[in-house]
């Protein structure tokens, strides 16, 4: 059922760029547009390694290196499953206080909740929510007009819908959108510690899969005791002979940001279960004061809604003069 469903998504961004293609309008070249990163995070689930190290420590660099970032809260993408409402509320609010102590900043990036930048909200069932959740991931990027969105290799496929959609508006209106580029995250896919065929993920019916920011240490330890390697005993770096100790070696470069060599360095001399404990407690170390901030700020409710509530205006303002020329474009106004 789920690769039918995924197929039908496919054949719906098909329909979608053959929908777009039409007579060339006659413009004027385009302006340069200002550069603004765009990146959004569902709120269902306490965010994990794989998170951190892929997306969340990429947010917050980005928003030291450019002056317009917004990063959303999508609680309309995570509709596409049924949710329980009074949990839906809390996780926004869990996810918030998450990227806040991860680092992100609202006096120099536009944290917001999408919901509440939009003019309406959108309901519907799982399968109608799985086909139009690329066109409402598009739309999220394109409504801001932006140039640029930090993407896993895994993401590149919706970044090209996204790019077909500015690209086929452009040709029958006039130059508008900006096609916007992928960024590309430094980190490669955090494995699964249990199965590292697979990347690790907040839906891992195995417990000891993933390892979440607010894991306690006793929890790290115990899921890096029980990562899955292979019978030797020696810590080399070699993904495709070696996926499990290569993704444990990965783990430890990136949670320390040293060279691979330089972990492998470290691990010298020791067997993998020895290993495993070094790597558990370099990210018990990198995330300790992560959570201690989360805890203080999650016992702040009204700021956490404050800064979402201030975010999500500024994203209003962007999105409004955007949705308006898009409007008269088409003939609405």
């Amino acid at each position: 059922m789920a690769m039918r469903s995924i197929r039908k998504a496919r054949g719906c961004w098909s329909f979608i760029r053959a929908l777009h293609k039409g007579p060339e309008a006659a413009h004027a070249p385009q302006k340069e547009a200002v550069k603004r990163v765009f990146s959004g995070i569902q709120p269902t689930g306490i965010p994990h390694l794989g998170n951190y190290l892929g997306a969340i420590e990429t947010w917050v660099r980005l928003q030291e290196e450019h002056g317009s970032v917004l990063y959303s809260i999508v609680d309309l993408h995570s509709i596409t499953v049924p949710q329980d409402p009074a949990v839906l509320r809390q996780s926004i609010l869990d996810m918030t206080a998450v990227l806040l102590a991860c680092g992100i900043n609202p006096e120099k990036s536009i944290l917001f909740q999408q919901s509440q930048a939009k003019t309406a909200t959108q309901k519907h069932g799982g399968t109608a929510g799985l086909l139009t959740y690329p066109v409402l991931q598009a739309a999220d990027i394109l409504l801001y007009k932006s140039t640029h969105v930090p993407v896993g290799e895994d993401q590149v496929q919706h970044m090209e819908l996204v790019q077909d959609l500015a690209q086929g508006f452009n040709k029958k209106y006039g130059e508008f959108f900006p096609v916007p580029k992928s960024i590309l995250t430094s980190m490669k896919k955090v494995k699964s510690l249990r199965d590292p065929s697979a990347k690790m993920s907040k839906s891992d019916p195995d417990k000891l899969a993933t390892v979440r920011i607010t894991d306690s240490a006793e929890e790290i330890v115990r899921k890096f005791r029980k990562a899955v390697t292979d019978f030797t005993s020696e810590v080399t770096y070699e993904p495709a002979r070696r996926p499990g100790v290569s993704n444990l070696v990965a783990i430890h470069a990136a949670v320390t940001r040293l060279p691979v060599e330089e972990a492998l360095r470290r691990g010298a001399g020791m067997d993998t279960a020895r290993y495993k404990l070094l790597v558990a407690d370099a990210v018990i170390e990198k995330f300790a004061p992560i959570k201690r901030e989360i805890e203080k700020l999650k016992m702040d409710r009204g700021h956490l809604e404050k800064v979402l509530q201030v975010g999500s205006a500024k994203a209003k303002e962007l999105a409004h003069p955007v949705c308006q020329d898009v409007k008269k474009l088409v003939g609405f106004l």
